[in-house]
């Protein structure tokens, strides 16, 4: 059964048509490969069309950091070791990075519900997609998500939380972001590694760094728990993420404005994805999800129209030994959905 027969509710705006069919062309993205994966520069769109015809049906984990449809325009900082970088930020050069200005919310929604149905597509039966956006637009992603890969794949909302400077505002201080996760094929085992995070300070008070064992009565039901000499791992990994954003004088800064830190991709990472497995990212910005894909061993596929998030990518792929080298160009195959659905 399609996936948008399994969603039991839909969006509806004008120009959803357009979104739930992205239509093929364009001119191809510049390509860069390295040992582990490859960089597609150019409009993300077209880049995904390219990858149809040698990633199709092969991507493991699938992260979208999109735009957040602020309603600003973006820029990166220049490193420059002639201006300290403890001055202010209005006095650091600066270059364009990226534009969140749309005409409305509807014209959003379809860029990005273009660009989920042809990831849909790269995915492995094992895959998952995580789309990372905030509270301005994830109930309308979600839903949106829900009919391009069915409400049935839909497995987790997480959570991440961050402390940062507060804001003076008559309501409560917005402290988190919200990252989507639907499953390519919700008959299919997904790909899962088992985190943990520790115990807390009452229950290793109580019983320590050993596990506990449920006692249970004739009836079923648990009277009591008792002591196992085992050692916990602690406790399973839950879907609150308590992760700092990134200091100011963190190492791992580049000055790219939409910068995630990468203790939330290595976390994403690593429990989505075994070692040789794919990781796309179609926003790659910063490039912290190919960065970190690369040093856990996995390979890496990321897209951008950016020249400083390709620069700044490049930067810091070539400090993990990764050289990302252009491409000769050529205009790929159609994909075989596409191929099938013009054959009809």
């Amino acid at each position: 059964m399609p996936a948008s027969e399994r969603s039991g509710v839909r969006l509806a705006w004008t120009g959803k048509e357009r979104a739930l069919a992205p239509a093929p062309g364009g001119p191809p993205s510049r390509v860069l490969r390295a040992p582990g994966g490859a960089f597609f520069h150019g409009d993300n769109l077209r880049s995904l069309e390219q990858l149809a015809g040698e990633l199709e049906g092969g991507v493991t984990l699938a992260y979208l950091d999109p735009p957040f449809l602020s309603g600003r325009a973006y820029e990166a900082i220049v490193k420059d070791k002639s201006v300290p970088r403890s001055g202010p930020l209005k006095a650091r050069p600066k270059r364009f990075a990226f534009d969140d200005r749309w005409e409305s919310r509807a014209a959003y929604l379809e860029a990005l519900g273009q660009r989920l149905v042809l990831i849909s597509h790269l995915l492995a039966p094992h895959g998952s997609v995580v789309v990372h956006v905030d509270t301005k637009t994830s109930h309308y992603v979600k839903v949106l998500g829900d009919e391009i890969f069915g409400d049935d794949a839909f497995v987790s909302e997480i959570v991440w939380r961050y402390r940062r400077w507060p804001s003076k505002t008559p309501n409560y201080q917005r402290v988190h972001d919200v990252m989507l996760r639907w499953r390519k094929d919700p008959s299919v085992p997904p790909r899962f590694n088992q985190a943990y995070e520790p115990l807390a300070a009452s229950t290793l008070a109580t019983w320590g760094t050993t596990k506990q064992r449920a006692v249970v009565e004739k009836d079923g039901r648990r009277s009591r728990s008792s002591r196992t000499s085992e050692p916990t791992k602690g406790v399973p990994l839950g879907d609150v993420w308590d992760i700092g954003v990134i200091a100011p004088v963190a190492r791992e800064r580049t000055g790219y404005p939409s910068q995630k830190p990468e203790a939330l991709l290595e976390r994403l990472i690593s429990t989505l994805t075994d070692e040789g497995d794919v990781v796309l990212d179609p926003y790659a910005g910063s490039g912290t999800t190919l960065a970190v894909a690369a040093r856990l061993g996995r390979r890496f596929v990321g897209c951008d129209q950016s020249d400083v998030s390709l620069e700044t990518t490049q930067a810091r792929l070539r400090a993990l030994g990764q050289d990302l080298a252009p491409e000769r160009l050529r205009r790929p195959a159609p994909p075989a959905y596409a191929r099938s659905a013009s054959s009809t």
